[in-house]
């Protein structure tokens, strides 16, 4: 596999039907790959994450992609695709001007972005892609996105391959909650087969690796009517 395919990638875009299948897409084509909602679920992330690319839709409620474009520009260097259903030149400057890398008007073929993706990734200084540490802390506990490990100081704690599963799905939209239903198809993905009971026994087991007191979670949370949610440090 290719540096470029080992980057972590910030997917910015309120359509959550977009969002999901380009997740999915870039997923499928190697990228570790984190979804955000709006310009504040990514400032979120953006302050417990690195990044090596943020691929960013300018019409956004709320701040839109061209203002936290601007905003990511005054602190950090990792390369903007920005993406639009606008296609004018005025609008491609206007982002070009705010410090993004590269511009895309919807629609798009998918085949597109993954190349647009690697030539921006290309351009970029050698070894700076992939070099950021891709660690979410759950207080006295590590996980490590890489490699799927889990660790409590120097012990690596065992995970069973459900658990692994589990936490390699919620560490990809840490602070956005998954359902059951979700959860058991993406599981079944992974050739683990389950049902949604099931889910919630495991759910529990790995709380008890996680958690401080497992009876109040407070990294690995339950959504009410939404499913669980792991929310890092």
């Amino acid at each position: 596999m290719s540096a470029d395919q080992q980057a972590h990638v910030l997917l910015v875009d309120d359509d959550e039907r977009i969002r999901t299948l380009l997740q999915k897409f870039l997923v499928r084509n190697g990228y570790l790959t984190t979804a955000a909602r709006d310009a504040d679920h990514a400032r979120r992330l953006l302050a417990g994450l690195d990044f090596d690319l943020i691929i960013l839709d300018v019409m956004m409620p709320g701040d839109d992609g061209i203002t936290l474009c601007r905003e990511i520009r005054e602190t950090r260097e990792t390369p903007i695709l920005l993406l639009t259903a606008k296609g004018e030149t005025g609008d491609r400057i206007t982002g070009l001007e705010a410090g993004a890398d590269d511009y895309m008007a919807k629609p798009f073929e998918p085949k597109e972005l993954l190349l647009r993706i690697g030539a921006v990734l290309r351009r970029m200084p050698q070894g700076a892609v992939a070099s950021a540490p891709k660690v979410l802390h759950l207080g006295g506990v590590r996980y490590d996105m890489e490699r799927g490990e889990l660790w409590q100081g120097q012990a690596l704690v065992r995970l069973t391959a459900t658990e692994s599963s589990l936490m390699r799905i919620f560490s990809g939209t840490p602070h956005e909650a998954v359902s059951r239903t979700e959860l058991v198809e993406r599981l079944s993905r992974d050739g683990v087969q389950s049902q949604e009971r099931a889910v919630d026994v495991q759910i529990t087991r790995l709380r008890r690796k996680i958690e401080t007191d497992p009876k109040q979670p407070r990294y690995l949370q339950t959504v009410r009517g939404a499913g669980y949610m792991l929310a890092p440090d």
